[in-house]
């Protein structure tokens, strides 16, 4: 490894994530949302009744303003009790970047189809900020990632934090790229693919579950190294341990790669650059309800173990969100 950058990437190691803890009464909220959604207007009404209710102050995104009246501007400098996610997996991702690595639990609730990251319902919302606001929630930390684009000089390029994967693919045309892979300071192997996925636990059931990666239990600390299509069968997925560091290159020089961050951010690479990834600093902080479980999700949302509604058997313990057990309530997960 290159002097430049052994000095570049060298960072003292975070604490571990821990298990979950209760949550705090929250009083400041912000408030991300999808402003494409159909039912916005209708979710902003429910929140302007339960801000008078409930005595919140709420700051939202500019683009939620205009539905949200008396509501503040947010900032990433905004002091929050909770931020408020109102859309799917993705509202939640830039909401946790938009924090980048406060101590602010996010209560996902799904307006969107899958919603896997997701607290509770869109039609469980009152019930979910009631909860929020009386600190009712449990807050689980989620292991994040720190990624880093490393010019040959060792200079840091790009910096970015994920909470679902980081991922070095090709751009352009249809071709498999050479990658070289190295944990730490040993190499792993040079091979041809369409691009390398590393994810958090939380990342597991998202792109890299798609590459054939394992689905991981999110308190269990680790990263997952999957390849993307490779061009051999002697390539499988990796799970590494928390603490180690991973750096991917294009081994066929500048060519056309692509560094893309939880889907959402990422840049263009140069010849040369490596992708450092290690584990963040800080958690992301998830709220979450007692009576929703991480494989309540994977039986609800993945249909792990079989098609259980289809068979007639849905339902069960651990399934039910913040309204589980009233008539009509759709569970949260």
């Amino acid at each position: 490894m290159p002097d430049s950058l052994r000095t570049a990437t060298a960072r003292p190691l975070p604490t571990e994530v821990g298990h979950a803890g209760r949550g705090r009464p929250a009083r400041r909220v912000g408030v991300v949302g999808h402003s494409g959604y159909a039912g916005l207007p209708e979710v902003m009404r429910t929140l302007r009744g339960l801000r008078g209710t409930l005595g919140l102050a709420l700051s939202a995104e500019p683009d939620l303003l205009p539905h949200l009246e008396g509501a503040d501007a947010l900032a990433a400098d905004t002091p929050l009790d909770a931020m408020l996610s109102l859309g799917g997996d993705g509202t939640l991702l830039r909401a946790a970047r938009l924090l980048d690595g406060r101590a602010v639990p996010i209560l996902g609730v799904n307006l969107g189809r899958l919603g896997f990251l997701t607290s509770c319902a869109g039609d469980e919302l009152a019930e979910g900020v009631r909860r929020l606001a009386a600190g009712d929630y449990l807050v689980e930390p989620r292991m994040a990632m720190s990624a880093q684009a490393v010019a040959p000089d060792g200079a840091v390029r790009h910096a970015w934090r994920s909470l679902n994967d980081v991922v070095l693919h090709k751009g352009g045309f249809a071709r498999v790229v050479r990658f070289e892979v190295w944990v730490d300071t040993e190499p792993v192997g040079t091979f041809a693919a369409d691009g390398v996925v590393v994810s958090t636990p939380t990342g597991s059931t998202a792109y890299s579950l798609s590459a054939g990666g394992p689905v991981v239990v999110p308190t269990v600390e680790s990263l997952v190294l999957a390849p993307v299509a490779p061009h051999t069968l002697a390539i499988r997925p990796l799970v590494l341990p928390a603490t180690a560091e991973v750096r991917i290159t294009g081994a066929d020089g500048p060519g056309d790669l692509l560094a893309t961050i939880d889907g959402q951010v990422g840049a263009h690479f140069t010849g040369g650059e490596t992708l450092v990834i290690r584990r963040a600093e800080a958690p992301v902080l998830v709220a979450r309800f007692r009576d929703g479980t991480f494989f309540a999700r994977l039986r609800k949302k993945m249909g792990w173990g079989g098609l259980t509604e289809r068979d007639g058997e849905a339902g069960g313990a651990g399934d039910g969100g913040p309204g589980a057990g009233t008539p009509g309530a759709a569970r949260g997960v």
